[in-house]
């Protein structure tokens, strides 16, 4: 059943173009459906992830994340909640996300595209919190966090934004200290082609189908990790 779920997501193909060498497609909607209602993407995630940081030496949970968001073009299924976006010129959905400086996803959260990134602080903040055991002390975020507001959110919940700025005499491409993690997070899951623009109706399904494609790339990693382990002894 995932691996009909995964097909789809990587494919980017309509649940009604499901193979026949797969379940039938409502079958695999539903339970799909149910997983996510039920959190369970998220659940074994955060788990394997946990796995990871501890085979990379660090402690099971972290205590920074960084913050930002990507702006997708809408499609007819998801136009009655598309945004205009006037720095990236796009009519579509803002997704925001935490992930720890590994890369890892923490937490997804998706509204308009005219959405100011300094209004889901919060959102993101207690999410990120929920899924840690409160163990996130310091947050990394670009100038769209800049203000007190978003500062007294992520205080609420025992975060520290820190906003990591541009230098002032920038030529080029510069690589942000930190910054850089959750656009490498962003690279990663534009190569799967569900999320490459908004087909979702719902968002908390568009949140659940990136944890599931999440998932997909965690257990890959974690098979090889193992595999290493498993031959060194």
């Amino acid at each position: 059943m995932f691996n009909a779920l995964r097909w789809i997501v990587r494919a980017g193909a309509p649940w009604r173009l499901l193979p026949t060498n797969f379940p039938p497609w409502p079958v695999v909607y539903r339970r799909t459906r149910r997983w996510i209602d039920a959190g369970c993407f998220e659940a074994v995630a955060h788990d394997l992830r946990a796995l990871l940081r501890l085979a990379a030496g660090r402690a099971p949970e972290p205590t920074a994340v960084v913050l930002d968001s990507r702006t997708v073009q809408s499609t007819p299924e998801s136009g009655a909640r598309a945004g205009y976006d006037g720095h990236k010129r796009r009519k579509g959905t803002k997704t925001h996300a935490a992930g720890n400086t590994l890369g890892h996803l923490l937490a997804r959260h998706v509204s308009p595209a005219d959405a100011q990134d300094r209004e889901q602080v919060e959102l993101l903040a207690a999410a990120v919190q929920e899924a840690t055991g409160q163990s996130v002390e310091l947050g990394y975020a670009d100038q769209a966090y800049t203000g007190d507001d978003p500062a007294a959110d992520a205080a609420a919940y025992g975060l520290r934004l820190e906003v990591v700025k541009l230098p002032e005499a920038k030529k080029g491409f510069v690589l942000l200290p930190k910054r850089w993690v959750v656009e490498r997070t962003f690279a990663w899951l534009s190569r799967v082609r569900r999320l490459a623009r908004d087909y979702e109706r719902l968002p908390w399904v568009a949140v659940g189908l990136h944890f599931a494609a999440f998932l997909s790339l965690l257990i890959s990693r974690a098979v090889a990790v193992f595999a290493q382990v498993g031959n060194s002894l």
